[in-house]
């Protein structure tokens, strides 16, 4: 069978590799130059910078993969388990190293924070319960079929609602579990992972942990951009071409099934495509005189992000590969992005892969990638709200570190709303499609089929099970396990 894919993202090539290996024909459309989507990498003088994602979990999503194509992962791509996740930083001067390793977080927590440092294991069983409970029915499934639901799991996952905090929100479960509110905000932090609101975004959220402590954080050894490229190599191997610098204008079809393409102006023929372009994306420039589900797409986006990549000319010894510096007033910095502003004080994020790659930056140098937490494109006023959160942003850095590290930058790019939209064809510039901040958010998502055109498929952070790397490859199995032609 002939098939096209509708972006390379991650979700897009995964999904190009599992068509490969049912021996499918397989042509992937790329508008941009390069393939990855968020997960692409670029250069600035001798600075390389990977431009979105900078942490791994769940890598067995990966190795799925190699595997199924009867390849050995080692031969494509490498990566190791990291020690220390993550270096904490507050305004107090309080600091906690995230160690991977049970105890030595347990003891952390207790120096850091004067509290029992076992409270640690009594929140990572917590999180892995929910995750034994729901994890592989609301992530490995497709919640648009019935089968999903008429089994023994599913029941038991259902029987245990009121064991997975549905019904109120995040920052509730982590302050009964946590007590002291340096930990709790530690733990509000994965809200962000999936672009929510701990404060509103429910319970049930606690679960990511279970994947950074009780499975890993990792990096590629190659850095994150290793991940797609490895990939993309794979597909190459089976047989996929890629077509770069080739935009999409139109999804042909005929009666009440997708028959192919218009690319250049030209029509081809394919039997099933498989979109990895945003889903609202999708409706109203590839399919716009197909009815849209309204309800669905108009619910509200998830937050984005703005990153400053820096090239810095001196090395931070107390700085690991992922760094927070967190705000003053947490819950003062998500209510300012509900407005659609930026708090003064806003939390940093710091990733610096210089620190396992040495190659990332010239000698005595660092390569920093410099994130905020901020609102979905409404129309704000972003070059001057940039000013403002570029300045607030450095004098943080200056205060917890005790340094002016302005003079230190040599060279440096933006990434904002805007601009993540007009790369990633990401609806608002939002990072995670719909936000997650409902208890029904999981039933909000798209489904990864179209329910009105036969043998058109969707992938990616856009549609279920949602955004980030490990939701993406695994909205690419579900494509695979539910696809069939009509």
């Amino acid at each position: 069978m002939k098939l096209a894919i509708i972006g390379s993202g991650i979700a897009g090539i995964a999904c190009s590799i599992r068509m490969a290996i049912k021996g499918h024909q397989v042509h992937v459309y790329e508008s941009n130059s390069y393939p990855g989507g968020k997960l692409s990498e670029f250069y600035i003088e001798k600075y390389r910078f990977d431009a979105g994602p900078s942490l791994f979990t769940m890598p067995q999503y990966v190795e799925d993969l190699f595997s199924l194509a009867g390849k050995s992962t080692s031969d494509y791509f490498e990566y190791e388990r990291l020690s220390t996740i993550c270096e904490y930083f507050w305004e107090d001067g309080t600091t906690l190293t995230a160690y991977a390793e049970k105890k030595m977080l347990a003891a952390e927590i207790k120096r850091a924070f004067g509290i029992d440092g076992d409270v640690i294991y009594k929140i990572l069983k917590d999180s892995q319960k929910k995750y034994d409970l729901c994890g592989k029915i609301f992530l490995e499934n497709s919640l648009h079929k019935i089968n999903t639901w008429t089994n023994l799991e599913a029941l038991k996952g259902l029987m245990a609602g009121p064991r997975l905090d549905l019904f109120t929100n995040m920052n509730s479960v982590n302050t009964k579990l946590a007590k002291h509110p340096k930990l709790i905000q530690l733990l509000n932090r994965y809200a962000t992972y999936n672009g929510s609101n701990p404060y509103q975004t429910p319970g049930i959220m606690s679960v990511i942990p279970h994947f950074e402590y009780n499975i890993g954080a990792f990096v590629p050894k190659q850095g994150m951009f290793s991940i797609t490229s490895s990939l993309v190599q794979l597909a190459k191997d089976l047989g996929v071409n890629f077509y770069f610098n080739k935009k999409v204008e139109q999804i042909s079809i005929k009666e009440k099934s997708v028959c192919g393409l218009i690319v250049d102006k030209t029509n081809i023929p394919y039997e099933a495509i498989i979109s990895n372009m945003d889903v609202f994306n999708t409706y109203k420039k590839l399919i716009p005189g197909i009815k849209a589900p309204k309800r669905i797409l108009s619910q509200k986006k998830s937050s984005s992000a703005l990153i400053f990549y820096w090239g810095i000319k001196k090395t931070f010894p107390q700085l690991d590969v992922h760094n927070i510096l967190f705000s003053n007033n947490y819950e003062k910095e998500f209510q300012s992005i509900e407005e659609g502003g930026v708090y003064e004080d806003p939390t940093v994020y710091i990733n610096i892969s210089k620190k396992y790659k040495q190659d990332d930056a010239p000698a005595n140098c660092e390569n920093w990638f410099v994130m905020i937490n901020v609102p979905n494109n409404q129309s704000q006023s972003w070059d001057e709200m940039i000013k403002v959160i570029r300045r607030n942003t450095i004098e943080k850095i200056n205060r917890i570190l005790k340094t002016d590290i302005e003079k230190f930058i040599t060279c440096e790019e933006t990434l904002d709303p805007r601009s993540i939209e007009l790369k990633t064809s990401s609806h608002l510039g939002a990072l995670y499609g719909n936000s997650s901040d409902s208890k029904w958010a999981a039933f909000m998502r798209h489904s990864n089929f179209s329910q009105q055109l036969n043998n058109l498929y969707f992938c990616g952070g856009s549609v279920h099970p949602g955004g980030g790397i490990p939701l993406c490859l695994l909205s690419a199995k579900i494509v695979d396990d539910n696809f069939k032609i009509l």
